[in-house]
């Protein structure tokens, strides 16, 4: 299981990163959790526009999935061989709606007809779904919307990887990351400066959940521009005590 990330900025994109969206590739599917401010433009540095087998959106916020309205365009007008079949797309309660009004065009069920959408759950059998060689466990976390982490699994290999979204502190978090191989992980608040109950983390709060699930690898992302990302790696390396980094654009990770 390969990871490229696309873009890893928060709130909006900086002058390095688009924001968040994550390329997951295992024998020969692709999956793409998240597509936010810049990062369609991004994805093209790393697969072609219509070689995507499924979409996860973590939120509906606009850093996490506006770029999807660009993606509408390209699959609905511009594909050479006429428009494209309907991927999947898998978000929160009333992703198409949402979408089709950030587009503009709510009188019409034009994305449908290229994106196939299905609702995440919090629990429950629906909770767990299978997309090509992966096996995904949602749960739904800590944030001012209806917002969801993923745990995704190479089903031959046994390689986790576990998205934690945008997010408060969460127990829910805790255990979907249970010895996950790497560990993605929002720290977009500073520890000490902002403290605003069940929005973002800081990177204190990211390495303690880390070392609490045992991990194997932890990286930083979804730091916004105006956060010192030292600072935040400092205080995630005082509190986890294996590999952890700062996420960046095109950044690679192999997952055996």
């Amino acid at each position: 299981m390969k990871l490229t990330v696309v873009g890893c900025s928060g709130s909006f994109p900086s002058a390095e990163s688009a924001c968040s969206s994550y390329l997951v590739e295992a024998d020969g599917y692709r999956l793409l959790l998240d597509m936010g401010n810049g990062a369609l433009g991004e994805l093209q540095r790393h697969c072609g526009l219509y070689d995507l087998d499924a979409i996860v959106l973590s939120h509906l916020h606009a850093d996490h999935c506006i770029d999807m309205c660009g993606y509408f365009v390209a699959r609905y007008y511009r594909h050479e061989g006429g428009r494209c079949g309907p991927i999947p797309v898998y978000g929160p309660q009333g992703t198409e709606q949402r979408l089709a009004l950030a587009y503009g065009d709510t009188t019409t069920d034009a994305m449908s007809e290229v994106f196939d959408f299905h609702t995440l759950v919090p629990e429950g059998a629906g909770a767990s779904f299978e997309l090509g060689p992966f096996a995904i466990t949602t749960a739904q976390v800590d944030h001012p919307v209806e917002a969801y982490a993923f745990r995704v699994r190479h089903r031959d290999s046994g390689s986790t990887l576990v998205y934690s979204g945008d997010t408060g502190p969460s127990g829910a978090l805790l255990a979907l990351a249970r010895d996950a191989d790497l560990f993605l992980c929002e720290a977009s608040f500073t520890d000490g400066k902002e403290d605003i109950p069940g929005l973002h983390l800081n990177g204190n709060q990211a390495g303690e959940c880390a070392q609490q699930a045992g991990v194997g690898r932890l990286v930083l992302t979804h730091v916004p521009p105006w956060t010192d990302a030292k600072v935040n790696l400092r205080d995630a390396k005082g509190a986890f005590e294996g590999p952890v980094e700062l996420a960046r654009a095109g950044a690679v990770y192999e997952l055996r």
